[in-house]
């Protein structure tokens, strides 16, 4: 129908152009047949790529040859293009197919009617084949209310994959402004106030549980925006196709950090850990991990106190404090309590209490184990980490010289699936055997990312310290997930 529409305007141009040149042979009192004017009725259409796992694609109009959009990526938000009001196939290529070219989606008919101002929605997956979850464009018909003053109008759309029926909360308080969002849903063409000037906090929550929370960035007064939840809430949140809010126009808003703490510090009990008067930690013994943490983006102060019954902040000083590294929106941390509470002489001069952060950057690998080592052991000199050859650690170790507070590669180290002896050396001996040893199965986390954190004391006091050990932090499962390796016997 489009291909016809454009077709009839060519010929009627084409004829209303040669009238307006042909006279009655009448000189210059000759009459000549007016142009009729141009067609005013016309929409304005843009196109929203929501969709995570499809490529940069082309939108045209079928039976077209130049596109209405050109490279449109996953995140994108295109300027409005005028059209003349109509009825529209649109068609979506890959970038820079050739228009002849068959479309990975049509929409069908879509209507354009006169100074109608339409955004189409690219959403779901394209590799799948459940209906639930499979690709679509959602024509949304832009139909805003004015906002209020200090106030922005907000269309919310639910085009999260694989997301259930989601409660909105603005604020996070606990009480859900939208209570129940069904996916490839959204709350109506008029729009929902919500706070502008100012970033502010969304919780999603999910059978009246909590999944997740945004702070999304000041919003304009008085001004008109969508908001879609994209991505999979299955995938890493740092990941490309990590659950988001993809604000049109603004950009992805990821999840907010995550942080889960480990107790490493050798001599220290069980503690409570508190960001201003607020309780983050309760009750978290030496070698433990602390449930999941879900915080706002920024750089936290945080006081250590010994536990003590109830969630109030204990008067007096706290045993430590300590400062995180800024933590970033969509990335997830293991953040470890390590160093001594108690210093005796003997020890290290800078082996004092501390917080130290180290984010999930393990790279996807199905094939193999991704192991990342943190020397978190504060008497223990520069280490060297390597499964053992003839008993001994071998000068070319898989983790050479790392010191105390560090760690090896973000990605981790590929491992595949073997048993094997995992030995632990001073980096500046000469004599190679290790002063501890770890029988490690590295089958049951194929595929999986795994922090190793040294933790106790290397001359531990055994009534005050707790003594060497690593500390297995599986990252692939929700929560995470710690096992602690106790060294084996010389």
């Amino acid at each position: 129908m489009v291909k016809s529409f454009w077709k009839n305007r060519v010929l009627v141009a084409a004829l209303t152009a040669s009238i307006s040149t042909m006279g009655t042979g009448c000189g210059d009192d000759e009459v000549k047949t007016p142009v009729p004017p141009p067609n005013t009725d016309t929409a304005r259409l843009r196109v929203i790529h929501g969709s995570p796992d499809a490529p940069a694609v082309d939108i045209y109009a079928e039976g077209q040859t130049a596109p209405l959009f050109s490279n449109v990526r996953y995140g994108d938000t295109t300027a409005y293009a005028t059209v003349p009001a109509g009825t529209y196939n649109v068609q979506v290529r890959p970038a820079g197919a050739p228009a002849t070219s068959e479309p990975v989606y049509s929409t069908g008919p879509l209507t354009l009617g006169t100074d109608a101002t339409v955004s189409a929605l690219a959403a779901g997956l394209l590799t799948s084949t459940d209906n639930a979850q499979a690709f679509r464009v959602l024509p949304l018909a832009e139909g805003f209310g004015a906002p209020a003053d200090g106030r922005a109008r907000v269309r919310i759309v639910h085009a999260g994959a694989d997301a259930p029926t989601v409660a909105l909360d603005v604020g996070d308080d606990g009480s859900s402004e939208v209570p129940a969002l069904q996916r490839f849903q959204d709350t109506g063409a008029s729009g929902v106030d919500l706070p502008a000037g100012q970033s502010f906090q969304v919780g999603v929550r999910a059978g009246g549980t909590k999944v997740t929370a945004f702070t999304v960035p000041a919003l304009p007064s008085r001004g008109e925006v969508f908001v879609i939840a994209t991505g999979q809430l299955s995938a890493k949140p740092s990941a490309a196709n990590g659950f988001g809010l993809l604000a049109a126009g603004v950009g992805l808003v990821r999840q907010n950090p995550v942080v889960y703490a480990l107790h490493g510090s050798p001599d220290a009990p069980p503690v409570d850990i508190f960001a201003g008067n607020a309780e983050l930690v309760d009750n978290l013994s030496f070698g433990e991990l602390s449930a999941p943490l879900q915080v706002p983006p920024g750089a936290y102060s945080l006081d250590v106190f010994a536990h003590a019954s109830g969630v109030t902040r204990p008067a007096g000083n706290p045993a430590g404090t300590d400062t995180t590294p800024t933590l970033v929106a969509g990335e997830r941390y293991l953040v470890v309590a390590a160093g001594f509470l108690s210093p005796a002489s003997t020890d290290p001069v800078d082996s004092t209490f501390e917080l130290l952060a180290f984010a999930d950057g393990f790279t996807p690998d199905k094939d193999s184990m991704r192991l990342r080592v943190v020397h978190g052991s504060p008497d223990a000199p520069v280490v060297d980490v390597s499964p053992l050859a003839s008993g001994l650690v071998p000068a070319d170790a898989a983790f050479n010289d790392l010191a105390y507070r560090q760690a090896s590669a973000p990605e981790g180290v590929a491992l595949p699936s073997v048993q094997a002896q995992v030995g632990v050396a001073a980096a500046a001996a000469t004599n190679r055997t290790p002063v501890a040893r770890f029988s490690l199965d590295t089958a049951p986390f194929i595929g999986k990312g795994v922090f190793a954190v040294a933790a106790g004391a290397l001359s531990a006091s055994e009534a005050t310290e707790a003594s060497f050990r690593l500390i297995a932090v599986d990252t692939s499962v929700s929560p995470w997930a710690a096992i602690t390796l106790q060294p084996e016997a010389p």
